[in-house]
């Protein structure tokens, strides 16, 4: 009898294994499985990008797409970037991947609806996906995007090698008389390296310009590029050589404190985040830039990838004639240079800046050295005080913002700098023009009436 017991449990034990190793054995892995392991893992989920709230980037996506939380992170949520935001965007939208943010951001193409407003096409510094991997997660998407299941029956289409064009055709130049192109590149970046340098360029114009439209297009994996003017105070010691390149790291990906000390004297000029920009100034509104001007370039490029890749940047500066100018913009240079932070500690610095006459602003930026954690930008007075126009939490690379249409602020209303610095040292920090000292300044266009 306790033979017989014991053969009928065994049989049941092993009968449930068998259950048991047939259900796993039939269990269907998820198409969003195959999304998180065969692209999120590889490609988004890495060091630097989308892996923690410590990747140096997160403050301005904001977007953790580890295993444990990439579903519940993408799936009907706001994205941080602010143009996406405006349209509408989710992160992603189920059953409308031209409604989802993370579409656009995978798939390379000019075709699709204001891709170059929704920032660098991803993944940055590493080669696009394959067509087949962009349409496996369009047809996830549009399958409702489902947490469980197989939405998406032609799972092969994850193992196509069709590689996405890069689509880079350069720009143009402006017609004879109508403008100026200036270019960087083609120049190499090395494989995984971050490389960022610039170039002190004449722009050849031998009297007076007046530009009132600015085009810039890059090709893929630019983090940005940027032109400054330097202030009327810098030394002339200061001034860098003409076209000789100044990279900012060394190959061993040290700092090169050197190159990097004229940014202490720099004024924004234009610049862009994108692959491609055209900011236009109101009718009747342009820039001078006086007779030969020589501006910095700056260009920064990211390469993840294990090949060397190319850089480019072309720059369209287009003009119109002086006596089509009506108002001439002049660059905003607001800056506070009496202020103090304590050591060890997060203290909130605000300066505001009342305006003694009408004045239009079309175009924001900040400046701070490495303690700014995040630059905020009010009106100050008037219906609107207290309203925010303006946000920044990447020191290095601030956010650039043009507006649509001017942020008009009348006589006794104002824009006022919030800044909050993180001073790690023991030491306090004050104003100062050299990296261990801060800075805190608001930079632009304006007009005034």
């Amino acid at each position: 009898m306790y033979r017989k017991l014991i053969i009928g449990i065994s049989a049941l034990v092993g009968l449930f294994m068998y259950q048991s190793c047939q259900e796993e054995t039939n269990k269907v892995t998820s198409s969003f499985d195959l999304i998180q392991t065969r692209i999120l893992d590889t490609n988004c989920a890495i060091s630097g990008c989308h892996q923690s709230n410590t990747d140096p980037s997160f403050a301005q996506h904001k977007l953790i797409l580890t295993a444990a939380q990439a579903y519940t992170n993408l799936i009907d949520k706001i994205p941080s970037n602010a143009n996406a935001a405006k349209d509408g965007m989710m992160l992603i939208r189920p059953f409308k991947a031209a409604e989802s943010l993370i579409y656009h951001k995978l798939y390379n193409s000019g075709s699709i609806h204001h891709l170059n407003d929704y920032g660098n096409p991803m993944p940055l510094g590493l080669p696009l996906l394959s067509q087949g991997q962009v349409e496996f997660v369009r047809r996830w998407i549009e399958a409702g995007a489902p947490r469980e299941g197989k939405a998406v029956e032609d799972e092969t289409l994850l193992d196509d090698t069709t590689p996405q064009l890069e689509n880079f055709e350069p720009l143009p130049p402006p017609e004879p008389g109508t403008g100026i192109q200036i270019t960087l590149g083609p120049f190499s970046v090395a494989p995984q390296f971050e490389r960022e340098f610039f170039v002190y360029k004449s722009l050849g114009n031998t009297s007076d310009i007046y530009v009132n439209r600015i085009e810039i297009k890059m090709r893929q994996n630019s983090h940005h590029f940027l032109l400054y003017d330097f202030a009327n105070t810098t030394p002339t010691s200061v001034l860098p050589p003409l076209n000789v390149v100044r990279d900012i790291r060394n190959l061993d990906g040290s700092m090169n404190t050197n190159n990097m000390f004229p940014m202490l004297y720099h004024v924004y000029v234009a610049g862009a985040q994108t692959p491609f920009s055209n900011v236009s100034l109101p009718p009747g509104v342009a820039l001078r830039m006086p007779a030969n001007l020589t501006l910095d370039f700056n260009s920064h490029y990211v390469n993840k990838g294990p090949e060397e890749i190319i850089g480019e940047v072309n720059v369209n500066l287009y003009t119109t004639p002086v006596e089509n100018v009506q108002k001439v913009a002049s660059t905003l240079n607001l800056g506070n240079n009496n202020f103090s932070l304590p050591a060890k500690q997060r203290t909130i610095i605000t300066k505001t800046y009342l305006m003694s006459k009408k004045t239009y602003i079309v175009t924001l930026t900040s400046h701070t050295h490495k303690f700014g954690e995040k630059f905020v930008i009010k009106i100050k007075n008037g219906p609107r005080n207290g309203e925010v126009v303006y946000t920044s939490t990447d020191w290095l690379h601030p956010e650039v913002v043009n507006f649509t249409s001017p942020l008009i602020l009348e006589a006794g209303e104002g824009i006022e700098s919030e800044i909050t610095y993180n001073n790690t040292t023991d030491k306090v920090v004050k104003f100062g023009l050299t990296s261990e000292h801060e800075m805190g300044i608001i930079f632009g266009y304006y007009y005034e009436d």
